[in-house]
């Protein structure tokens, strides 16, 4: 699988799949309806695109997970987190914010700082310093 490197920023070709686990010491930039059966850690920003599916847990510094993707494992981040409509997702465990679009589908959810809700979603427990929810 070729992966393209812009300075420490990691890109994958769109709709590629990766069998395995992914380790990359720098941003990576996942496009849309990418696969990886793995877990993936990434020492910086994360942004995995829409559609797209993990099989293991995620570990990152930042992430930005796009719509209808779905991660089968625990998501931890050491800042932010701000996940797309329809996500599903396993739990998020963040240090920073978390923010949360319509119809994303979670388990716990915990956060340091604020957890933003827009519209209506489906979670087991929202935990952090603050929950605000807009739109419901």
């Amino acid at each position: 699988m070729k992966i393209y490197r812009h300075g420490d920023t990691y890109i994958a070709p769109k709709g590629s799949f990766f069998d395995g686990n992914v380790k990359i010491n720098g941003n990576f930039i996942v496009p849309g309806e990418t696969h990886i059966w793995g877990n993936v850690i990434v020492a910086g920003c994360f942004e995995l695109g829409a559609y797209s599916t993990i099989g293991g847990y995620v570990e990152a510094e930042k992430i930005i997970i796009g719509h209808d993707a779905r991660i089968k494992g625990p998501l931890t981040v050491l800042k932010t987190a701000t996940v797309c409509d329809n996500a599903y997702l396993h739990s998020i465990r963040a240090g920073g914010d978390i923010t949360l679009r319509p119809g994303v589908k979670v388990g716990d959810v915990s956060s340091e700082e604020t957890i933003y809700v827009y519209g209506k979603i489906a979670s087991e427990r929202l935990f952090g310093r603050a929950v605000k929810v807009y739109g419901v």
